[in-house]
């Protein structure tokens, strides 16, 4: 029923779906671009629509009440950024141990224009042996999709590369806000 009224939600909208699931029940799921606000509650919708249960990491301080058991409630995973932990064992134990996990994650961290993108799902992907899938939130043609599944190699750039030719027609809300396709560089 959910994913019946979702579907309806969107056609009502205007938004179209491309969807091609990766054929592992276990991946990593890159979505871009992330400038709007709008970006997580339509997310929401299309991953209702297509019965998709993702999980996400966002900043613990979502989780507290009130309101917390909302955003738990749709398979958010509390991350306290100051803490100093070994983040991507602990995520890479999490596939380990279920047999179906999606860890969808926005690497640009930030609604706002970046000059690079945050690594961590690269090296999640790769502690956990899982492969990376792409998914996105084309305003200017409204299609929200998924696709091109990939196992990333040893070679970040490699990965990066595959990722920017995905989604290099793909245009955010605010095209503006856009993030640099490419992992941070170091001086």
């Amino acid at each position: 029923m959910f994913s019946r009224t979702a579907n309806l939600l969107l056609k009502s909208l205007g938004w179209e779906l491309d969807i091609h699931f990766p054929e592992s029940r276990k991946y990593v799921l890159v979505v871009y671009p992330h400038t709007s606000n709008w970006d997580f509650p339509l997310g929401v919708v299309a991953s209702r629509a297509i019965k998709l249960k993702a999980h996400y990491i966002a900043k613990h301080t979502l989780f507290r009440k009130p309101y917390g058991w909302f955003f738990r409630g749709l398979g958010g995973i509390p991350v306290d950024r100051n803490r100093k932990e070994n983040l991507i064992q602990q995520v890479a134990e999490r596939f380990d141990e279920s047999k179906e996990f999606i860890l969808a994650l926005a690497p640009e961290g930030t609604r706002t224009k970046t000059d690079h993108w945050k690594s961590g799902f690269y090296h999640i992907a790769r502690a956990a042996k899982v492969p990376i899938a792409m998914a996105y939130f084309d305003y200017s043609r409204k299609v929200i999709g998924v696709g091109g599944e990939f196992y990333p190699s040893s070679d970040i750039n490699d990965a990066y590369e595959t990722i920017r030719e995905f989604f290099r027609n793909i245009q955010g809300k605010n095209p503006g806000l856009e993030s640099t396709i490419q992992p941070r560089t170091v001086p």
